[in-house]
């Protein structure tokens, strides 16, 4: 025997599978359920009851009579008295007797079972057994797609996933949150939305309206006092539901095969309905009462005909028309069933009313598998798929990610990260964050805000409260602000730098920044782009001084041209592509800081020598061999700095004792052999960078240099220092090392402020004595 419990598994699954079960699937299994009971109780008679009942047949009547009259004339000789008359006073009751066959009770049931087996029609002796087999059937089929193991696995996850979004206490509360909202206020909100659309221009509007406000709804921005409702462990377990459902949601839009199942098992029923209903309909009038067997057994029986009775005819013949009823209801219910697969797109599904209702704009719609069981659901109850809707928005998910952000992250936590960056501002850094949290904003001390490698980053109005704010940093991030909070850095912000892999992740807003100071702009652009404007208008930024570009522009945006008259400082790191056409400098008048760093130039531009207010020029990483130009130099009376570092210039022209203003100069990382003793004719030079060249001797003319403060011959080929260096009594800083010197003057002594000195791979056997004469005036580094 099998154990009941063996069936508990499959009682366990049906409250779970219900919800993919329309009214026409539970309608039928009802159906199905009274058409079993039909084939049960057919069977269940066929197995108590006496099938059939059979009696032999007289074929010969004359002889049956002659022979009855015999018997007759038999007992009248054997009887000599005459039965006595009837009279009133002695009646004589007479026994009514039937035809005597002579026959046992075991040729009996000889001869029904052989007349149930020959006689009686198949339809009449099977009826029961097919209504107990088309039933299985039917049933099998109703429930196929949810054993089949390519659409089960799916259908069980889908269940779990839904069970556990619909009881979410995160689909609670964000539906709570908007079906608070009055309909009025939605409405009304709409409409402003749609109006401000219209009638707002430029990238101010555009931004605040077609990226914030309905990428992030108002219901949507997190209120402080209801932080707290949703714990730790509830906001976890919402955000997995959102991956799984992500997951899910790409594992089942690649395929259709929980339609195609669904609508083949329907296919199959309908035609087994026909088959039913046009065999049922021929065969059913071969239920009879009466039927007559003819079978060879009369050497057995005495007979051969006989007049059978068939006891349940009457019974199967009402529970056969009964059960055609049953199959033609369920047939009927099956076309309609194909009429809605086939009618109806159900390889789509569609969120509008769901957006429409709760007002979440940014509900996707779904395709093949996915949509085909939220049609299903909406047949059981469309709450289902509404509450399902929560986890397919990012506008939810963001929400949610906001929340637990705030319980992550609380201030005290903030405040222990913030440190002093290089523009001497109190910095709150923060990286790789799945978003902003809001108790950011409670930090009123914070004075600069850098961002690093964060999507979805939305800057609310409560970023007002930050009244010490100046410098915001934006590293690889997506940024929509909210109206208020751009009025805000309008009026507030200095320092914007922005770090960026696409163009797409430019703030448009940052263009009208009219109080901004300092925009440092980093990214990578394709060299198709690179030739066209890459910029929009800077012509707003009516206080930007300082730019600095680091990127693979083929010329001076003109963007940077619209702020020219009054920018102080301009930085351009090219990454090695070639600047050109920098005739647009001339129109930086008030220019006095200048950086051309990685721009592949050959020459001086040109350009550079009409820039009378320049006070630094810094020429890096170039492709400098001849410097014959820095002649025109003498006309920039105000330029102090001087850098044509990590080039490859080989000599320094004669033209160079022209710059008698110069004050920090620096040939390092070149290929200069000679040192010429004109250059020591800027004696106003504190600072002088020769390392990393080729020099050999260092000419006496040094000593004229009273102002030398910093002095590097790093890595050269002198074999021998000057005793007039040690003129330079104000010299604080001396690099010799990785030269070929052999011996260190003691008039190093004479160096008073000398407080560095870097004699690294050199010297070596002088380090013992250098250090005795030195050791009050030097900070030593041996190697």
């Amino acid at each position: 025997m099998i154990p009941v419990t063996e069936f508990r598994q499959f009682s366990e699954q049906q409250p779970a599978f219900r919800v993919l079960k329309p009214w026409w699937d539970v309608f039928t299994d009802y159906l199905s359920v009274a058409m079993l009971m039909i084939g049960v109780f057919g069977c269940t008679l066929q197995v108590m009851q006496d099938k059939i009942i059979c009696l032999p047949k007289r074929v010969q009547p004359a002889q049956n009579h002659s022979s009855l009259s015999n018997v007759s004339q038999a007992v009248a000789s054997t009887t000599p008295l005459p039965p006595p008359k009837p009279s009133p006073a002695n009646p004589i009751t007479v026994e009514m007797k039937g035809l005597k066959t002579d026959l046992d009770l075991q040729q009996y049931s000889f001869i029904n079972q052989m007349c149930y087996e020959r006689a009686l029609h198949w339809y009449a002796k099977y009826f029961p057994y097919l209504v107990l087999i088309h039933t299985l059937v039917f049933m099998l089929c109703s429930n196929f797609w949810f054993k089949f193991p390519g659409s089960s696995s799916k259908i069980e996850h889908f269940i779990s996933i839904l069970g556990k979004c619909f009881d979410s206490p995160w689909t609670t509360r964000a539906l709570s949150e908007v079906s608070g909202e009055d309909s009025e206020e939605k409405d009304n909100r709409k409409n402003n939305m749609n109006r401000s659309n219209t009638t707002q221009s430029g990238p101010e509007g555009s931004l605040v309206n077609s990226q914030s406000l309905k990428s992030i709804p108002e219901k949507f921005v997190v209120d402080k006092s209801t932080a707290g409702a949703l714990d730790k462990k509830e906001g976890e377990q919402a955000k997995a539901l959102f991956e799984k459902v992500k997951k899910f949601r790409l594992h089942v839009e690649e395929g259709d095969i929980l339609y195609a199942m669904y609508v083949r098992q329907t296919v199959l029923k309908v035609i087994k309905f026909l088959i039913i209903i046009a065999y049922n309909s021929a065969l059913v009038s071969k239920v009879q009462f009466t039927v007559d067997c003819n079978v060879d057994i009369q050497d057995m029986t005495g007979y051969k005909n006989f007049s059978c009775n068939h006891t349940m005819a009457h019974l199967f013949s009402k529970l056969s028309f009964c059960y055609l009823c049953f199959v033609s209801i369920y047939g009927l219910t099956c076309l309609y069933t194909l009429y809605w697969l086939f009618y109806r797109s159900l390889r789509e599904y569609s969120f509008e009313y769901v957006r429409q209702e709760t007002g979440i704009d940014d509900i996707p719609d779904v395709k093949n598998d996915f949509a085909f069981m939220l049609h299903m659901i909406d047949q059981y109850d469309p709450l289902y798929s509404k509450r399902f809707a929560v986890f397919l928005s990012e506008v939810s998910e963001n929400k949610l990610k906001q929340l637990n952000l705030n319980n992550e992250w609380t201030p005290d936590k903030l405040r222990q990260k913030l440190q002093t960056n290089a523009h001497n501002r109190l910095e709150l850094p923060l990286i790789m964050l799945s978003g902003l949290p809001d108790t950011v904003f409670e930090i009123t001390e914070l004075q600069s805000l850098k961002l690093e490698i964060i999507k979805n980053v939305m800057i609310p109005a409560t970023i007002a409260q930050l009244d010490n704010l100046q410098e915001l940093s934006l590293h690889q991030c997506s940024v929509k602000i909210h109206s208020a909070a751009l009025s805000f850095l309008k009026e507030n912000l200095k320092v914007l730098s922005v770090k960026f892999d696409d163009m797409r992740e430019l703030p448009p807003w940052m263009y009208g920044l009219r109080n901004l100071e300092e925009l440092y702009l980093v990214g990578s652009l394709s060299h198709d782009i690179s030739r066209n404007v890459t910029l929009e208008s800077l012509r707003d930024l009516k206080s930007l001084k300082i730019l600095s570009i680091k990127s693979n522009v083929s010329k001076i945006p003109q963007a940077v041209v619209d702020v020219s008259s009054h920018l102080q400082k301009m930085c351009i790191h090219n990454d090695g592509t070639k600047l050109v056409m920098l005739n647009n400098l001339k129109k930086m008048t008030n220019l006095t800081e200048l950086e051309l760093v990685h721009c592949d130039l050959e020459r001086i531009p040109h350009a550079v020598f009409s820039l009378l207010s320049l006070q630094e020029l810094d020429l890096k990483e170039n492709n400098l061999k001849s410097i014959e130009e820095i002649v025109s130099f003498q006309h920039l009376r105000k330029l102090t700095v001087l850098k044509l570092w990590h080039n490859s210039i080989t000599y320094i022209p004669e033209h160079i004792k022209k710059l008698t203003s110069l004050e920090r100069l620096s040939f390092s990382h070149n290929k200069i052999e000679v040192l010429p003793s004109h250059l020591f004719l800027c004696n106003k030079i504190r600072y002088l960078d020769l390392s990393y060249n080729d020099i050999r001797f260092i000419p006496p003319e040094i000593g004229v240099l009273q102002s030398l403060q910093y002095f590097s011959i790093t890595c050269n080929k002198v074999e021998s220092l000057p005793d007039e260096l040690y003129f330079c009594k104000k010299l604080k800083t001396l690099k010799i090392g990785k030269n070929s010197l052999s011996v260190l003057s003691p008039k190093i002594g004479n160096l008073l402020f000398l407080s560095y000195l870097d004699v690294k791979e050199t010297l070596q056997e002088n380090l013992d004595s250098l250090h005795q004469t030195c050791h009050d005036f030097i900070r030593f580094r041996p190697q």
